[in-house]
């Protein structure tokens, strides 16, 4: 991606995320959100970072059965390079963290970068079906919310982004299935639509992402990474449990599965790194729709930010430090950080 493009979509970013933020705290009473941030009962958000932080091990463990066609990588060496990645995502621009992620799997078992941001990518679309699915599963409960109408037509876009995504996956999922005509067919609209000196990377780059798809080739991997994907959505939904019950609020655990869902989808909307005042917002409207208050329910959605935020970010950077990378958004740089490991296999690279 060129710096100029990197840089508009920094600022758009950034400009997204200012509008939300205003929207998050508009006509919000700040004595009255310090009191409610005051009045927080933090030994209950413990229980809560431990289910968190279980599904982060479960992330590592769906993420071995995505790479197991690649090569078989133990859970204990997913996990730190898992949390790097959401730290990566958490402070870098344009979801950085994914591509970190694959840089470090590169550096440390010498696992193709194209490679690995395919299962990467295999992992987002199981993740957005099953966040949808939350959403779809409670559908019935949003269009009741005061403001239905509205928040109806949040349940019909979740329908079509259901639709989006389950597309998406079956076209993997048949790439995987039958992989030489996918092969054939990418070789030839790259052969016809790119200049001859970016051929023959782009290619190399698209066969190794096609072999980052061969999990879903086997429908037993395919089951544990559906099986695995709705267990990490569940156990994230218990943070959210967990601030519910710090914060002295009753709602019940498909309130809470659908507040999630209805965020994540927010999430989408492209803003600063973290979603930062998309999540903020959403958070707000959606407790605000269970007929909390505006400053109760704000800091119900800030002490979930930093749950959510904090410790992960700080773990990611711990380990991210132990590996010796430097700071960069720069993907060159990240590839040539990635060929320092023991091994290195020049073909492989990110930015043709």
């Amino acid at each position: 991606m060129k710096q100029n493009t990197k840089r508009r979509l920094f600022w758009l970013g950034l400009v997204i995320s200012a509008v939300f933020l205003y929207l998050a705290f508009k006509e919000i009473k700040f004595s009255e959100l310090w009191n409610t941030l005051r009045q927080t009962r933090v030994i209950w958000l413990l229980p809560g970072l431990a289910i968190y932080f279980i599904g982060m091990l479960v992330r590592s463990w769906r993420w071995r059965y995505l790479l197991k066609p690649l090569k078989s990588v133990s859970i204990r060496t997913l996990f730190p390079i898992i949390n790097i990645g959401y730290m990566g995502n958490n402070v870098f621009p344009l979801r950085m963290g994914e591509v970190l992620r694959a840089v470090v799997l590169k550096r440390r078992e010498d696992v193709s970068i194209s490679g690995s941001l395919a299962t990467i990518v295999v992992e987002r679309i199981f993740d957005a079906v099953v966040v949808i699915g939350f959403v779809l599963l409670n559908l019935g409960q949003l269009v009741s919310l005061p403001g239905g109408g509205s928040l109806a037509k949040l349940g019909s876009l979740a329908t079509w982004a259901a639709a989006i995504f389950l597309a998406g996956l079956v076209v993997f999922i048949l790439t995987a299935v039958f992989p030489k005509p996918a092969q054939r067919i990418l070789h030839t609209i790259i052969g016809k639509l790119l200049p001859e000196k970016w051929r023959k990377p782009v290619t190399q780059f698209a066969d190794r992402f096609l072999d980052g798809l061969m999990s879903l080739r086997s429908p037993a991997n395919a089951f544990m990474i559906l099986f695995t994907s709705i267990l990490i959505w569940l156990l994230e939904t218990g943070l959210y449990w967990s601030v519910n019950q710090a914060l002295g609020l009753d709602l019940n655990f498909q309130q809470l599965m659908l507040l999630n869902g209805v965020v994540n989808l927010v999430l989408l909307i492209p803003a600063a790194p973290g979603g930062l005042g998309t999540f903020d917002a959403a958070g707000r409207a959606m407790l605000e729709a269970y007929t909390i208050s505006s400053e109760i329910a704000l800091g119900y959605t800030l002490v979930l930010r930093i749950a959510l935020w904090v410790p992960v970010t700080l773990l990611g950077a711990i380990y991210f430090l132990r590996e010796g990378l430097k700071w960069t958004t720069d993907v060159n740089e990240m590839q040539a950080q990635a060929e320092t490991s023991h091994i290195k296999n020049p073909k492989d690279d990110l930015n043709p």
